[in-house]
């Protein structure tokens, strides 16, 4: 018996391959999802079984094993390698005997590129069809993005999270129905389609963000909009972020975050994650929004308010840096630790009292708690000469969960 994965192509059985169509008109059986087999014309002659998971596909082969079919033929919409249900059926097709091959298709990827006349070899590619995908995170790599949509993300959802993060002037595409007769492709930016349904066969592409080039943690202070409101210095910050190792993909919150300079550098290291800058001043959320667009931190939100009120309905923290705590150090540490008790926690302290609070209380916790103190003097011109001068002295207090 041979089974045959076939990829159909974008759209109708017209943008199918001839080494699919002549597979399909061969087999005694096809399967694919009804969309698909209500294209198939009378000149295919097989029985059409509607199935799309791949645990039913299996169970259909296996019933129909014992019919003996000489050809199965299995219907994906796109192409065969391109987020295709084929990765999920080939281990379930083990062991069953049958001869499988997979054959190709023209996906929607190069559909779309056809149709704007425009190669797409530098495109990063996503699914958002039924799967969490975070458009912030797939613009911030810097090159055109590519989604595939359908499930509950539709394409005025990326478009939503795109303007929520002030990303709402990036120029986007939508495709709906390519191939059909009645396809559409609009172009416009972001913020035009945050309220406009499509079709569920539709695409979108965000063009390319400017980005300034990544490098490693530690702004010049410089780099930074400030006005009255205290900022982690440049030396400081590199220590923390050093600490808190933050991930790509991690989830970070930045309780009292000031002028949001911390925030900044832990949203560009989690660039395919989501930083939260809480702070309860007024100026310092309007410093933070600043800042954030200075610097291209398009995945950081600012929350305004006191912790740990503010933090209630976040989501669930990675990471953690608290730089000031307005009294509540206690009732802070112990909701992260409710939210996440894996979570790493940073806490950066001037004062002897400061410090004390920050090790007894994580202690109390269960956490290992370790002390940096962190000196550093900077050089400032005095006639011909320099002399250094000392900053205040900070402590760096890390809690590692206890494994």
């Amino acid at each position: 018996m041979k089974i045959y994965l076939i990829g159909m192509g974008c759209g109708t059985i017209k943008g199918a391959t001839a080494v699919a169509i002549d597979a399909l008109k061969k087999a005694d059986l096809i399967i694919g999802a009804p969309r698909l087999l209500e294209d198939l014309g009378d000149e295919f002659e097989a029985r059409k079984l509607p199935a799309i998971l791949a645990k039913d596909i299996a169970q259909v082969i296996d019933a129909e094993s014992g019919k003996k079919p000489e050809s199965i033929a299995i219907a994906y919409s796109g192409d065969s390698g391109f987020y295709s249900g084929c990765r999920s059926l080939l281990p379930l097709l083990e062991g069953k005997g049958a001869e499988v091959q997979v054959l190709p298709g023209i996906s929607s990827v190069q559909m779309l590129s056809a149709r704007l006349q425009r190669p797409w070899h530098d495109w990063n590619l996503f699914s958002a069809h039924g799967v969490d995908c975070s458009a912030v995170a797939a613009v911030l790599k810097g090159k055109p993005a590519f989604f595939l949509t359908g499930g509950a993300l539709k394409p005025k959802h990326l478009c939503m999270e795109l303007t929520e993060a002030g990303l709402g002037d990036l120029e986007v595409t939508i495709a709906e129905r390519l191939s059909y007769s009645d396809e559409h492709i609009w172009h416009g930016k972001a913020s035009d389609f945050v309220n406009q349904d499509f079709d569920t066969l539709a695409i979108v592409l965000c063009e390319k963000l400017e980005i300034a080039p990544r490098r490693t943690s530690g702004f010049d202070d410089e780099s930074f909009t400030r006005g009255k409101v205290p900022m982690t210095k440049q030396e400081v910050r590199s220590v923390i972020l050093s600490k808190l190792g933050i991930k790509e993909g991690e989830t970070v919150w930045d309780v009292g975050a000031g002028t949001g300079s911390v925030s900044v550098e832990m949203a560009l290291a989690a660039s395919e994650g989501k930083v939260y800058a809480i702070e309860c001043v007024p100026e310092g959320c309007e410093l933070i929004d600043i800042n954030r667009k200075k610097l291209g931190a398009w995945n950081l939100k600012v929350v305004e308010g006191k912790a740990p009120e503010s933090l209630e309905g976040l989501p669930a923290p990675d990471a953690v840096f608290i730089g000031g705590t307005r009294g509540n150090m206690s009732p802070i540490l112990e909701f992260i630790k409710e939210k996440n008790s894996e979570a790493r926690i940073c806490i950066s302290a001037i004062a002897i009292e400061s410090l004390g609070e920050a090790t007894t209380e994580l202690a109390k916790l269960g956490y290992d708690v370790s002390i940096t103190q962190v000196s550093f003097s900077n050089d400032k011109p005095v006639g011909k000469l320099h002399m250094m001068i000392g900053g205040n002295p900070i402590f760096i207090v890390m809690g590692t969960p206890v494994r």
